[in-house]
């Protein structure tokens, strides 16, 4: 194939783009090992690990690292158990420092304000820090001055007690 012409593209699928890469990373190997300074070969090491990504992900079909895929989670690791955007207008509500209305309807604040009534006083700390105000684990643990595999465990119960909360909810409904 051409990569001149203009009428046809230079890769036409993915076994030519993963050539492409492969014959790149050849290259980049090569300028690694001419490479003098420690800090060019610092960058180019970074430039091969890049490839190397891209060309596993190519071949897997699939994000290089992960796991295990979306699709195979369970249930309550894909669902959203509260809208976060309304869960961060319910905590806004409450901080000191935003001066905006919340624009969380009356109905949707006491849903929220129900499922979140089944939690203990550390959980709810935690899951609304972490839903309502996007806390990382880390600064949630860091905050509280616990670990964050203790900080996890709160989420994780507490949106367990969430999503019965919600299941509850909506039986309730169907009757």
């Amino acid at each position: 194939m051409n990569p001149e012409s203009p009428n046809q593209p230079w890769l036409t699928n993915i076994a030519e783009l993963k050539q492409a890469y492969r014959s790149t990373h050849h290259i980049l190997i090569k300028a690694k090992e001419a490479a003098h300074p420690p800090e060019e070969q610092q960058l180019i090491a970074e430039m091969i690990a890049d490839v190397n990504y891209a060309i596993e992900w190519m071949h897997t079909g699939k994000c290089p690292g992960n796991r295990r895929g979306i699709e195979r989670r369970a249930a309550y690791q894909r669902e959203k158990l509260v809208d976060p955007f309304q869960m961060q207008i319910y905590m806004q509500q409450y901080s000191p420092v935003t001066d905006k209305p919340a624009a969380v309807t009356e109905l949707q604040r006491i849903q929220i304000e129900q499922a979140l009534a089944g939690l203990s006083t550390r959980e709810r700390e935690c899951y609304e820090l972490h839903h309502g105000m996007s806390y990382s684990l880390s600064e949630i643990a860091e905050l509280l001055g616990v670990k964050k595999g203790t900080v996890q465990g709160y989420v994780q119960t507490a949106s367990k007690k969430v999503v019965q909360a919600k299941q509850g909810e909506h039986k309730e409904h169907q009757s």
